[in-house]
């Protein structure tokens, strides 16, 4: 040992462990979009893609009003435009590569300089000949084209003449060519690449984000991908766990008193599932109800410090409407108590504007643990159990002594009695207890920590009872 003569100082670490931010509400949306119009004109396909801004979306993954189409720009939209919240986490599975589609030659008749073809976003070269094919035009020289609109425009400058017929090739993005099986997505047999909704488990490795919910707006109503969206959503790298918000297919369901029977049919009836029914509407503009309902929580998680303890029921949509395959419902509170009461969220115009209905997720009525049944109560066991992994992450594989086991019960404590006082949870405590570590168990390197909590469950019904007095007649006597 060095001979030491004099004052020194010296480090150890911290005994309290600060906790990690987890966003609680982060979206990882899977779907479509028009890669072939993003900047550069190739976006990523099967990629895990986040953006924190409308025009940094745009510029990565293009952008359509074809929303039937292109189901990732509606919620680009919804997010950023109406609920002006980031980031957003999108997995694209259209690939302008293999879903497309070929126009072999054809005659067309230029008029007022213009010819429209039949099919829009178009890919490549539009190859456009003589009508006798004697001669091949040359594009920006002889014609111009309109790839998004899918029209060809003569220039006058060039060698076709006014009204001349001419053939034309060409291709065009085909997005219908996507199935709910690209959305699902699995493991390349020969690269390991992973695609569609296994890309899940890419978000946290490379951007260091739990996600917070799984959207597939257009496609989570394909039985398949609601499958999948729940067992995504239950273990994510096998720690985290978040929500799959799932719409019912409002084109099958078109009333209200049939959307029980479809959930049941269809076996959304998972804790990890939040499901909705129908559609809403602002202007012209239609959205699934799962694109606004994740956009609805993550505004409600943001004005309360990014914690996911309040419902978004009885917050209002960014809506002036609501529908089911293109025409207008509307639902009385007994109807609307319908749906929830079997786990169905949807929206309300009764008092304050179009507002969310429902605080229950889909394993409701035939689970009613409040852990498992309330979504606020449900998202803040979630968001608590993802906390404490990511805090104490670190502690991993050290010595598992006295002062390690005070260290991670103390600061989860501490974490804890801080929510307690600031009223997101009613009471929480962590306990080491002896008969849940068996001896065994901890030769075998493993310590369990019990946490106890109790979320506020949402105040679903205030009852005023009125009762008639009499005895109020004494005051004309007064």
């Amino acid at each position: 040992m060095t001979y030491r003569h004099g004052v020194y100082a010296s480090q150890m670490p911290t005994s309290i462990t600060p906790p990690r931010r987890v966003s609680a509400s982060l979206p990882v949306v899977v779907g479509t979009a028009p890669v072939h119009l993003a900047k550069g004109g190739a976006g990523p396909v099967n990629k895990v893609t986040m953006a924190y801004t409308y025009s940094e979306a745009v510029e990565l993954l293009g952008y359509s009003d074809a929303w039937e189409k292109y189901t990732l720009c509606e919620f680009i939209y919804s997010h950023f435009a109406l609920f002006a919240l980031a980031p957003i986490v999108f997995i694209n599975v259209f690939d302008p590569a293999v879903h497309k589609a070929d126009v072999a030659e054809g005659a067309a008749t230029f008029a007022d300089d213009e010819i429209k073809l039949d099919h829009g976003d178009l890919l490549g070269p539009v190859v456009v000949t003589s009508s006798d094919k004697s001669t091949t035009y040359v594009e920006d020289t002889d014609y111009e084209v309109d790839r998004v609109a899918g029209v060809i425009r003569r220039m006058a400058t060039g060698s076709i003449t006014a009204g001349d017929t001419i053939n034309r090739t060409y291709t065009y993005a085909d997005p219908s060519k996507v199935t709910a099986a690209d959305i699902v997505g699995g493991v390349d047999s020969e690269t390991g690449a992973l695609t569609g909704l296994e890309l899940v488990n890419e978000v946290f490795p490379k951007y260091r984000l739990v996600p917070g919910l799984i959207v597939a707006p257009g496609w989570s109503s394909a039985s398949t991908v609601s499958a999948v969206m729940t067992a995504k959503a239950k273990t994510i790298n096998g720690l985290f766990s978040c929500k799959a918000i799932i719409d019912i297919d409002d084109a099958t369901v078109t009333r209200y008193s049939d959307a029980p029977e479809y959930k049941n049919q269809n076996n959304l009836t998972d804790p990890a599932q939040v499901v909705c029914w129908p559609r809403v509407k602002l202007g012209t503009k239609t959205f699934h109800m799962s694109t606004q309902l994740a956009g609805l929580m993550a505004r409600v998680d943001a004005d309360n410090e990014d914690i996911p303890y309040a419902s978004p029921s009885n917050h209002n949509f960014q809506m002036d409407a609501m529908v089911a395959n293109g025409n207008e419902v509307w639902l009385q509170p007994e109807q609307a108590n319908y749906l929830n009461g079997n786990g169905i969220v949807t929206a309300l115009n009764f008092i304050g504007g179009w507002k969310c209905w429902g605080n229950r997720t889909a394993c409701y009525p035939a689970n009613t643990d409040p852990k498992d049944s309330w979504v606020s109560v449900s998202r803040m066991f979630t968001w608590v159990g993802n906390t404490l992994i990511l805090s104490h992450w670190s502690r991993v594989d050290a010595p598992a002594k006295r002062r390690l086991i005070e260290t991670i019960r103390d600061s989860a404590q501490m974490w804890l009695d801080g929510l307690v006082s600031r009223q997101f949870l009613l009471g929480a405590r962590v306990e080491f207890q002896a008969d849940e570590n068996a001896v065994t168990d901890m030769m075998d390197g493993i310590s369990r920590f019990h946490v106890y909590m109790t979320p506020p469950s949402p105040a679903r019904e205030i009852d005023f009872i009125q009762e008639y007095d009499p005895a109020y007649f004494s005051t004309l006597f007064a």
